[in-house]
């Protein structure tokens, strides 16, 4: 792995940092596949309940493609673009709760990469945007589909046809982000999410990530019964039964992801 990412392990937490700070942490083909073994890396560590996804301090979480890159490119197919940009359906399957740390420019790819992942945390500093249409291209690596799913169908619209970037606030009040935070308290807000999650059973967490992720895709009657199937999965698993005796126990419950 070369240093356009690097990962860092801490308290059952792992974080992902993308490391191009002197190309607005831009997504090169080579970041991506770094990604790619990155985020399996950690899927893989049984130590690790939650990734958060972050960047190296340039102002920007990711200012999106390579452009200079893209440039050099002459001709590019559907098969090549799920190759080449597969990472944010890999974030988005992933067993393990991802969090965006999100400080500064955040968008095209950027935007995309941070909508697969499951909650995201945005610094004042932060601006937002599918400019795509202002290249003569569109979104895609999800950004046509996650965003309508984030905020709906008119305010997905609005932004991917004129381009227009958004500060946090916008982004908060639309429902993109989940929480902002001035730059400086970010990363311990973060961390804190994180932390709080990681006491909770990995078991259950990857079940609850799924069962919610299926709304997106099943109608509500089939979603309901894969919800109730995970559902006796964790009641009948290690993990549901430790957790309820910790209750009427009044103690920490000790998971075992089993």
């Amino acid at each position: 792995m070369n240093n356009n990412v690097l990962i860092q392990k801490e308290n059952r937490i792992g974080t992902i940092v993308i490391n191009r700070p002197e190309k607005l942490n831009s997504l090169s083909a080579d970041t991506r596949k770094e990604l790619v073994n990155a985020f399996k890396e950690l899927e893989e560590d049984k130590e690790i309940r939650i990734i958060i996804l972050s960047s190296s301090e340039c102002k920007a979480f990711s200012a999106g493609a390579d452009l200079k890159e893209f440039a050099s490119t002459e001709r590019i197919d559907t098969e090549e673009m799920e190759r080449g940009w597969g990472i944010t359906e890999i974030i988005f399957n992933l067993k393990k709760p991802v969090i965006a740390m999100i400080d500064g420019f955040c968008i095209g790819g950027g935007m995309e990469l941070a909508m697969a992942c499951d909650v995201r945390v945005a610094s004042e500093i932060s601006k937002f945007g599918q400019g795509e249409i202002n290249l003569g291209i569109i979104p895609g690596a999800g950004g046509t589909q996650r965003l309508p799913r984030l905020i709906g169908t008119g305010r997905a619209m609005e932004l991917i046809l004129s381009g227009r970037m958004i500060d946090a606030v916008e982004a908060e009040k639309y429902g993109i982000v989940n929480f902002v935070y001035p730059s400086e308290e970010i990363e311990d807000a973060t961390k804190k999410i994180a932390e709080n999650m990681a006491k909770k059973s990995p078991f259950a967490l990857s079940r609850a990530k799924s069962a919610v992720n299926s709304a997106l895709s099943k109608p509500l009657e089939k979603g309901l019964k894969n919800e109730r199937e995970l559902f006796v999965e964790c009641f009948v698993s290690e993990d549901g039964k430790e957790g309820v005796r910790a209750f009427v126990e009044k103690r920490e419950p000790e998971y075992k992801d089993k």
